[in-house]
């Protein structure tokens, strides 16, 4: 896999270009390995296959979702002293989840660098967060642990969360949506209501229902995330 990631991929010099650019902009600092961020950007939708092997940035995600966690977790661990494991895990989750970074990608600009298959309308919605953590994960193998940490610290976490917020607030909006059904003595169900499969990768679609009427409508590459998106759009219709 390495070699794979150090391997010319065809980008032009004027394409590699803008993505130093935007690579340092959003990082604060000039990429050593720009193949890296190539592949951190590469969704499976638009990877090609190479010796046997579908280039996409799945794995630098799957790196990049435990460095940030980490990072996430030391830095709050410094700064709560005193707090206990379930609050620090609670707080954390929050920063992390898939709506979190979905949306501060889209405010840092990986919209702007993410190659997918434009022709799906709905996966840029759902795909965002999971380039920022494979962002995450080409940062920690080009500079390091300590690099990547205070990326994510200062350019992540500092600028664009208020951490009195997100305490005091609540993100599960699953839960929001059915203990207001609850006080309402109003009767909820999640449905699945399609599953469109992939090369590599599955969207699920999902429905809330309260009662017989039909409330919002969310999408998401597992079945939890697609029932959360649903739910956020359901406290938004009723504000909630």
């Amino acid at each position: 896999m390495w070699s794979l990631i150090k391997r010319s991929t065809g980008i032009s010099k004027k394409e590699d270009r803008k993505l130093i650019a935007a690579i340092t902009t959003i990082t604060g600092f000039s990429p050593s390995n720009i193949a890296l961020y190539q592949l951190a950007t590469m969704h499976s939708s638009k990877a090609k296959e190479i010796d046997g092997f579908r280039e996409s940035n799945e794995r630098l995600e799957y790196l990049g979702d435990a460095i940030l966690g980490a990072a996430v977790a030391d830095y709050l661990f410094k700064k709560y002293p005193f707090k206990d494991e379930g609050f620090l895990t609670e707080i954390r989750s929050r920063i992390v989840n898939r709506e979190s970074l979905n949306n501060l990608a889209k405010r840092i600009g990986v919209n702007a660098i993410v190659q997918f298959d434009s022709k799906n309308t709905q996966l840029q919605q759902v795909i965002l967060g999971n380039t920022l953590e494979a962002l995450v994960g080409a940062v920690y193998l080009d500079k390091g642990y300590l690099r990547c940490k205070k990326f994510v610290i200062d350019k992540l976490i500092l600028p664009h969360f208020d951490l009195e917020l997100v305490i005091n607030s609540n993100s599960n909006h699953k839960s929001k949506v059915i203990e207001w059904a609850q006080r309402n003595a109003k009767e909820i169900k999640f449905e699945i209501l399609n599953v469109k499969k992939g090369r590599n990768s599955r969207e699920f679609s999902a429905q809330v229902y309260i009662g017989d009427q039909a409330y919002g409508l969310g999408y998401g590459l597992t079945k939890k995330k697609a029932e959360q998106d649903a739910a956020m759009k359901t406290c938004d219709l009723l504000s909630i």
